[in-house]
C-alpha cells in the first residue's frame, strides 16, 4: 500500500522540490560503483552518513546533514523520492523556495536527532532522505488533511488504485512508524522508524505558523480542509484483469 499521486496540483514551479530529487539521484548514482565493492561502500558511509555513536562522541556532525543525500539502494531512493515527488510541491507553494529548503533540511536534521535519542551508542550508518520526506508529510497534513492521495493497494496477486483522504494515507503510515518503532530494537539495524516518526512530528510543528497565518482551524472551515483551489481530475486507472482459466 503506497501513494502514487495526490489530486493537489501546484500553482508555481517547484524548483526545490525538483532540485533535492536531482541532488539525492546524482549523489546515488556518484555512490553507485561502490556498493560493488563492500569496503569502499563502508568507508565512503563512514565519512557521510549519520552514525549516532560519532555524534554522541562529539565529532562527525556533518553526517546529520549529508546522509538525508545518502541512499541504501535503488528501491530505497525510488520510494522516497516518489514520495517527495507527490508531497513536497504543494508545501513548496505555500511556503516560497527559500522557506521549503530550510523547512526541508530542519526536518531532516529533526529525524537524525531523534534516530540518535533512539540509539546514541549505535555505530551503524544512517541514510536516506525518509526523515525529511516524513517532515513534508506531516507539513502537508497540516495543511491539507482532507486533499485526495491516490494510493495503490497491492494484496497478493490483487491491486487497486483507491483515492483516500490525506490524513487517512499520512495518519496510517505515521502510526505505523510509532507502532513499528515501539516493537522494534534501533540498535540491529534495519528501518530507523524513530527519524521517520521525528520529522513527521517536526513537520506538524514547523508547518505550524504557516496554518497559523493562514487562519488556523478558520483555513479548515474555508477549505473544508481541502487544497485551496480546483484538484486534478485524473481518468480512471485501467488495471488489466487475468481471467481464470476452467
Amino acid at each position: 500500500m503506497f501513494p502514487i499521486r495526490d489530486h493537489n496540483p501546484s500553482r508555481n514551479p517547484a524548483y526545490v522540490t525538483w532540485a533535492l530529487i536531482a541532488a539525492n539521484v546524482a549523489v546515488f548514482l556518484y555512490s553507485w560503483p561502490l556498493f560493488s565493492d563492500e569496503q569502499a561502500l563502508l568507508t565512503f558511509w563512514a565519512n557521510w552518513a549519520m552514525i549516532p555513536g560519532f555524534v554522541t562522541e562529539g565529532h562527525s556532525w556533518h553526517g546529520v546533514v549529508t546522509s538525508m543525500f545518502l541512499h541504501g539502494g535503488l528501491m530505497h531512493l525510488a520510494g522516497n523520492m516518489l514520495f517527495l515527488w507527490i508531497f513536497g510541491d504543494n508545501l513548496e507553494d505555500e511556503m516560497g523556495h527559500a522557506r521549503f529548503l530550510g523547512f526541508y533540511l530542519a526536518c531532516g536534521i529533526a529525524a537524525a536527532l531523534a534516530h540518535l535519542m533512539a540509539d546514541p551508542y549505535s555505530y551503524i550508518p544512517t541514510v536516506g532522505a525518509s526523515g525529511a520526506i516524513a517532515g513534508v508529510m506531516g507539513g502537508y497534513l497540516l495543511m491539507f488533511p482532507r486533499a485526495r492521495v491516490d494510493v495503490l493497494v497491492i494484496f497478493i496477486i490483487f491491486f487497486r488504485v483507491f483515492p483516500v483522504p490525506a490524513w487517512v494515507m499520512l495518519g496510517l503510515w505515521f502510526a505505523l512508524q510509532l507502532f513499528n518503532g515501539s516493537v522494534t530494537d534501533a540498535s540491529t539495524g534495519g528501518v530507523a522508524y524513530w527519524a521517520h516518526a521525528g520529522g513527521f512530528v517536526a513537520g506538524l510543528a514547523l508547518a505550524l505558523p504557516l496554518w497559523l497565518r493562514r487562519g488556523g482551524p478558520g483555513f479548515w472551515s474555508r477549505t473544508h480542509g481541502l487544497p485551496p483551489h480546483p484538484g486534478t481530475t485524473y481518468a480512471p486507472s485501467r488495471i488489466p484483469t487475468v481471467r481464470r482459466r476452467r
